[in-house]
């Protein structure tokens, strides 16, 4: 070089302090997501009933709100109405993958009961043959 300078490397930025930021978000995100109950506000009634017991499979739950629209809590969006043909289709699928899985209706407290009752028949349509629902247990 004729300047006589030096010419010097161009500078690294260090990554490795941004990739351990990016994996523990990754992991705080990853244990705190299944935790988020999402859906729909119910308002459950209350009364004193034995719960599920621990062994048991994870169940499936319909929810009907006090508008007596119909929410399915599997699939791509737990919290948006379900038209009662999707919701028949995808409980009998999930009946043909586990036979045995457990189904419960959670009615808000305001809904008419022929909303319930309405949820019930199309889970009967789905092959369901037991049908649980769902309470809170009364404040002490």
């Amino acid at each position: 070089m004729a300047s006589g300078k030096k010419r010097r490397p161009m500078s690294e930025i260090n990554v490795v302090p941004y990739i351990d930021v990016m994996l523990v978000l990754l992991i705080i995100f990853m244990i705190t997501a299944p935790l988020i109950q999402q859906g729909v506000e119910i308002d459950l009634p209350q009364a004193s009933a034995n719960p599920l017991p621990p062994d048991q499979d994870e169940p499936v739950v319909v929810s009907v709100d006090k508008k007596g629209d119909f929410y399915l809590d599997i699939g791509d969006q737990p919290d948006k109405p379900i038209d009662a043909q999707l919701l028949v289709n995808r409980v009998a699928a999930v009946r043909q993958l586990k036979p045995n899985v457990p189904v419960l209706v959670r009615g808000d407290r305001n809904v008419g009961y022929g909303s319930i009752i309405d949820a019930m028949v199309l889970l009967q349509k789905a092959g369901i043959e037991k049908v649980g629902l769902m309470t809170d247990q009364p404040e002490q």
